[in-house]
């Protein structure tokens, strides 16, 4: 089981990662959230839009180029 604040998979791959790599990690995750909560309608795609450009601002340009 992981400990609070990490994701799910093994202690070892997580301490294993980079402080950059933790970052992009964690904002694929928040991403499929929010792809998530759009499919079942939970937010607006405005909402969405907003959100997903907020988490990028905060995360950094880094953690977007690497995703497409």
């Amino acid at each position: 089981m992981a400990r609070t604040g990490e994701p799910a998979h093994g202690h070892g791959e997580w301490d294993g990662l980079s402080h950059k790599e933790k970052n992009r990690v964690l904002y694929e995750r928040q991403l499929a959230l929010l792809d998530l909560f759009l499919e079942k309608g939970a937010i607006t795609r405005g909402q969405y839009e907003k959100s997903r450009h907020d988490l990028t601002e905060k995360m950094g340009r880094s953690c977007l180029e690497r995703r497409r």
